[in-house]
């Protein structure tokens, strides 16, 4: 009996495959358990419906990713940070900091666990940190660290 994956199944195969399976096996296990459905005329058109609806998706995700990295190469974010002794800075700056400056001067989110930093920026000045938007696109935004 030919049976569509619903899910992964780590003996079976990935989620959309396209098995052979004996019958009371099928009836039995799969089935009952909704880990697959038969491979019917109608299942199998609704899985190449439903295959080329997630490729749709991860184009325009694709998109709008390469799209916001374009933008965020024109931006810069200005982070204040309190000085310490002989004009050294007082403590480092997050990722969080950085989102949350990026919000307030320029109104759009930003995810703090995408900001990716090199090291912990200690000191002022302007630094280039790459945000990592899809696993295909990454931006770069500039970030200046001045004293409050």
């Amino acid at each position: 009996m030919k049976i569509i994956l619903l899910q992964d199944e780590k003996k079976l195969g990935k989620k959309g495959d396209i098995i052979e399976a004996s019958d009371g096996y099928a009836r039995n296990y799969i089935l009952p358990k909704k880990i697959g459905v038969e491979a019917t005329a109608k299942n199998m058109n609704d899985l190449k419906l439903h295959k080329a609806n997630e490729e749709k998706v991860a184009q325009e995700q694709l998109d709008a990713a390469k799209e916001f990295a374009a933008l965020l190469e024109t931006k810069e974010v200005v982070v204040l940070m309190k000085a310490g002794e002989g004009g050294r800075a007082f403590g480092s700056v997050s990722s969080k900091e950085i989102a949350t400056a990026f919000k307030e001067q320029h109104g759009l989110e930003l995810d703090k666990k995408k900001i990716q930093l090199p090291d912990a920026l200690k000191s002022f000045g302007a630094y280039e940190v790459t945000i990592k938007l899809h696993p295909q696109v990454s931006g770069k935004l500039r970030v200046k660290v001045q004293e409050a």
